[in-house]
């Protein structure tokens, strides 16, 4: 990359101007790299369902407009000068996960994913509490970063405690990119935090990118039956090539509960419900087993309520958990996962579908109908 100015440094970025409004690829300026970030030419760029909630106005980021894209990758090109002794480098080939406040007890006990913290360092689209890395060429101002990233960008200036190294080919990266959020979030939350056995049963509600990481994280743990659930048939057919004892299309069985209690008469031990929606939700809880465990991955609506029978929940043990991130360390499961990758435990090149920036109107239809598992947008 030619040489760049140490301030208001030029890209291209998707903006999104409020809430609503299409993503439109812009000349953006960015700020100065500073003493703990790091500057990353954006190679890949996934598109997770967060960054619609975004798009949507879903999200309390603070306002608009906004750039979103929290799954990039690419390679570092600046270093802050507080970075000497952290192991990063110019050159270096990078995963960005999300950042953390590292000093609450979550962050503290290794457990970023949980930080206290979360919403702020991540979902505020400021620099600290009212800066931001990006502007218009006008100077106006322009949120960011999101996620301590905001990768829908050529270039994007990083918090380095999102940064995480990768030791494969550039390549590579086209769909390792989705590890920062979704591939990690749906693996890390069967690995890390449900840590189901091989005698016990788990039903994943929803089969995008982080329900079928989900799976394919429960397969290698030998889970002895896995339900999969969704209403498109090739999301189902992939599940069973990821190693779903059960699949169960949702189109046909309107109710949840039955049709889970119709494979597992006792319930499930646990579910994973990476829809975000309070049908799939209400349903989910009442499909647990005795002590089962419900984790609420996916993003619902801001405002949005279950309705939960206190006495089923009190009588049959049943716990009910939010889990962000995966609780992750990415620093420590992103890696993890890669090894998984490399050992053919963990399948994922084969979800993810490539475009260009200007392409993204296509990737989210192709996303929203299921034809696609991942899109990545190669910068």
């Amino acid at each position: 990359m030619s040489s760049l100015p140490d301030k208001n440094i030029p890209t291209k970025a998707l903006v999104v101007d409020k809430a609503g409004a299409p993503f439109v690829l812009e000349d953006v300026v960015l700020d100065e790299v500073r003493e703990k970030e790091v500057l990353v030419e954006i190679k890949y760029s996934g598109i997770c369902h967060t960054d619609l909630v975004v798009q949507a106005g879903h999200m309390p980021i603070g306002g608009f407009p906004v750039v979103a894209g929290h799954e990039g990758a690419g390679i570092i090109v600046k270093l802050g000068s507080g970075l000497g002794n952290s192991g990063l480098s110019v050159g270096d080939r990078v995963i960005l996960g999300f950042t953390s406040c590292m000093d609450c007890t979550g962050c503290l006990e290794g457990r970023k994913g949980a930080c206290a913290n979360i919403a702020l360092t991540n979902f505020g689209g400021t620099r600290g509490l009212s800066d931001t890395t990006i502007r218009r060429p006008t100077g106006d101002f322009i949120r960011g970063p999101f996620f301590g990233q905001s990768s829908f960008s050529q270039l994007a200036i990083c918090d380095a405690r999102a940064v995480i190294k990768h030791p494969g080919p550039v390549e590579d990266l086209a769909f390792m990119a989705p590890l920062g959020c979704g591939f990690m979030t749906g693996a890390g939350t069967v690995l890390d935090v449900l840590k189901p056995k091989p005698s016990n049963s788990i039903a994943i509600l929803g089969l995008g990118a982080v329900g079928l990481c989900a799976l394919m994280a429960a397969k290698s743990l030998n889970v002895g039956e896995i339900l999969a659930i969704d209403i498109v048939e090739s999301r189902l057919e992939l599940a069973k090539s990821f190693g779903a004892t059960h699949t169960l299309d949702g189109r046909k069985h309107k109710d949840v509960e039955a049709a889970v209690r119709s494979v597992s008469e006792r319930g499930v031990d646990f579910v994973v419900d990476t829809t975000g929606l309070t049908s799939m939700l209400n349903s989910g809880i009442k499909a647990l087993a005795q002590e089962g465990l419900l984790a609420i991955v996916g993003t619902p609506k801001p405002g949005e309520h279950l309705s939960v029978d206190a006495m089923d929940v009190l009588i049959h043990c049943k716990r009910i958990i939010g889990v962000t991130g995966a609780y992750a360390n990415p620093q420590e499961l992103i890696p993890r996962l890669v090894t998984m990758f490399q050992n053919g435990a963990f399948p994922i090149s084969g979800l993810c579908k490539t475009y260009s920036p200007a392409e993204i109107d296509q990737a989210i239809k192709d996303m929203k109908s299921g034809s696609v598992i991942k899109p990545v947008l190669a910068w």
